[in-house]
């Protein structure tokens, strides 16, 4: 897991072929007032959703998985909070792996709870569990998926 601002982006650029086409896109647009939706970045490889999620209380927040992509996630509009969870410290699946949503959720109880602000980031990879749109109200946010290589 990485959490930073998107002014130090670059920094990380490098981890995923990407990774810098994301960025790009995220620093020269304005996600907040976009509609809701997906926008290609590179196909299958790499897109944008923009979303308003439903916020949920910390007891009510699932963690999931996946196996495939790798998520840049970032509150647009107001605060969210996330938990975070290490795979290797995951106990049981509450379904089978979802191959075409690419998607585990886990029935652990979410705890190691975090709060980004808009402007900042985090990125969860593969072997991050994480349970996003902990908060109150709509929450309008950015998720980018990036293709595992």
């Amino acid at each position: 897991m990485v959490i930073d601002i998107i002014g130090n982006s670059e920094r990380i650029e490098s981890l995923n072929p990407y990774f810098k086409a994301v960025f790009d896109y995220i620093k020269t647009h304005d996600l907040a007032g976009m509609p809701v939706g997906r926008v290609d970045i590179a196909g299958e490889d790499a897109f944008i959703k923009i979303e308003d999620a439903r916020g949920r209380s910390v007891e009510e927040a699932v963690y999931e998985r996946h196996d495939k992509y790798i998520d840049i996630q970032m509150p647009l509009l107001v605060s969210e909070s996330y938990g975070w969870k290490a795979k290797s410290r995951l106990g049981e699946a509450s379904a089978s792996y979802n191959e075409e949503g690419d998607y585990t959720f886990y029935k652990d109880k979410v705890e190691g709870v975090f709060t980004l602000s808009p402007g900042e980031f985090v990125i969860f990879f593969p072997e991050d569990a994480h349970a996003p749109c902990i908060g109150e109200g709509v929450i309008r946010k950015m998720v980018a998926k990036v293709k595992q290589l």
